[in-house]
């Protein structure tokens, strides 16, 4: 009798102890602040975390790095401080709505911006400009503590490569990708805290950088003995 495959998320839950255990702890996101989370959840689309890195060094040096310092500087410049993340005609508003956004609903406060329910807040926060659902659930997790898995393009591909679930097509394949999460975690006593899918993110970004990119290279890859693995 042949044996049942286990389904896409125990499978995916496996691997995270795996990761886990291959990698420790990884403590990310790295920034100083919240705020500055929020804004390298915006810089970080469509370009490298390097140039992030510059574009928040600037920031750092203006004085821009805050809430009230974001507030009082001109698109003009904002755009040039942020030029090293490129698309900084688009992101410097976006940046500039978000902040209007704190400002009108929530009394510029990141505390009460938290304070928000997490299905509320991330409507609210995908009818802003420059902001997917990617961005929406990086800055609920990473910036405001909310219990939220994000669902990037290395989980795409170990999901997708592991062949875990089929995957459907286009925007909804995102969504797919976060309900599996939940899915794999919906037995954890922990799943009701940010820190376990804080977690489980940032190793799917440690093995995904180091083996999972456009081509794979599963050579040392803690998930390479995966018996249905497909690259």
């Amino acid at each position: 009798m042949r044996a049942t495959r286990p389904s896409g998320a125990k499978r995916l839950r496996v691997m995270h102890d795996r990761l886990a255990a291959a990698y420790g702890p990884q403590h990310w996101w790295p920034a100083q602040t919240r705020f500055e989370v929020v804004l390298g959840s915006y810089l970080t689309q469509n370009t490298a975390w390097k140039a992030v890195e510059r574009s928040l060094g600037n920031l750092r040096k203006a004085g821009a790095l805050t809430v009230n310092g974001l507030r009082a500087i001109s698109v003009g410049d904002l755009q040039e401080l942020i030029r090293p993340s490129g698309f900084y005609t688009r992101k410097a508003l976006a940046l500039k709505a978000f902040v209007d956004l704190l400002d009108a609903e929530f009394g510029g406060s990141l505390d009460a911006l938290a304070a928000t329910p997490s299905d509320m807040l991330r409507h609210r926060l995908l009818a802003l400009p420059g902001v997917g659902p990617e961005t929406a659930d990086a800055i609920l997790l990473y910036a405001l503590d909310h219990p939220i898995p994000v669902a990037d393009e290395y989980l795409r591909r170990i999901v997708e490569r592991h062949r875990m679930v089929q995957l459907p097509a286009g925007s909804r394949a995102y969504a797919a990708l976060s309900e599996l999460t939940r899915q794999a975690f919906a037995s954890d006593p922990k799943a009701s805290h940010a820190r376990l899918f804080n977690e489980f993110h940032a190793l799917t970004v440690a093995v995904g950088k180091a083996h999972c990119g456009r081509t794979a290279q599963c050579d040392g890859c803690p998930l390479a003995a995966d018996p249905h693995i497909r690259v």
